[in-house]
């Protein structure tokens, strides 16, 4: 884990690779100039050169038969679905790339279909299981606040990990009860706290957060949450934190951050919220996105209909 104190939001570093060919330099140039980003960026580079392994000729060079043996070697090695089908949208995007700067005159993943992969629910989560999250952490020490303040926000909110960790003071307005949200591709979102999550958070910025600048010094780091080091936290700091309180208590499913923004959604729908105002909390940009929730809140009916219905 890491010492260092933070005081800029954490950013992902591009991936670093050995002798790395010329044209996968310049793809990466290419999407930093669409804005996308290192994460992304990361993927892309990671899918291609794992795909260059599975044939000697360059993947400027490749056809179509290229592309179905790569898949086929993927599916020999028990690659799932999911990943046959990253990977066959890495090559698509790379040979779209040569293609719009005329470097070839065809994409050899035109024809190519991608493996059915489904679409997998998310981790569920009770009411009580995050009823019992929300009450694991200490309260009585500056730390005990902070993690409360995050659980509460992160389920009140429907935060992304990367926008909890990032948070800084000029986006929360406690006197609204709103938090300002940026987002994938720089969106900008307004979110309500809640009741619970705007007490917890006030707490936590009136004694808890107060009481680690006067300790560390760290005034000049803008950082909603703060580390033990007053920077900003990573999310390995949160996922090793959530783990914590998750086996405090007692939830023995394995749960990540996503868990508590899947949580979030699942039961506003639950409790009769429609599915545009989520899109909107959530900032999705795409509604089919938001809408893998509305199965979710189906199944657990379903559960309590074959549970509870005389003729279930």
């Amino acid at each position: 884990m890491s010492r260092v104190r933070a005081l800029q939001p954490r950013q992902p570093k591009a991936l670093a690779v050995d002798e790395e060919p010329e044209y996968i330099t310049e793809f990466r140039q290419a999407m930093l100039a669409r804005g996308l980003s290192t994460r992304t960026r990361n993927a892309y580079v990671r899918d291609l050169r794992h795909c260059e392994t599975m044939c000697p000729k360059a993947l400027t060079r490749w056809d179509d038969t290229d592309v179905l043996h790569c898949l086929t070697s993927l599916q020999k090695a028990d690659k799932t679905p999911r990943t046959q089908a990253r990977m066959l949208s890495s090559l698509r995007q790379f040979y779209l790339w040569m293609v719009g700067n005329e470097r070839r005159e065809d994409n050899p993943c035109a024809r190519i279909k991608a493996p059915k992969i489904g679409r997998a629910l998310p981790k569920d989560l009770s009411e009580s299981d995050v009823e019992n999250l929300l009450g694991a952490p200490d309260t009585s020490t500056a730390i005990g606040l902070r993690d409360k303040a995050m659980l509460e926000v992160l389920y009140a909110c429907g935060l992304r990990v990367s926008e909890l960790m990032n948070l800084s003071l000029e986006q929360v307005n406690l006197n609204a009860g709103w938090l300002q949200i940026t987002g994938k591709g720089n969106k900008t979102r307004l979110v309500p706290l809640g009741d619970y999550a705007n007490m917890a958070l006030s707490d936590y910025l009136t004694h808890g957060r107060r009481d680690l600048v006067a300790h560390l010094k760290a005034g000049n780091c803008q950082a909603v949450f703060l580390t033990t080091q007053g920077g900003y936290m990573t999310r390995q700091n949160f996922w090793y934190m959530l783990k914590k309180y998750a086996k405090v208590a007692g939830i023995t499913k394995d749960i990540s951050p996503h868990t508590l923004r899947h949580a979030f959604a699942t039961h506003l729908l639950n409790h009769g919220a429609d599915l545009r105002s989520v899109q909107l909390l959530l900032g999705h940009s795409d509604l089919s996105t938001t809408q893998i929730y509305t199965h979710v809140a189906t199944a657990r009916l379903q559960a309590l209909h074959q549970a509870h219905h005389p003729r279930g």
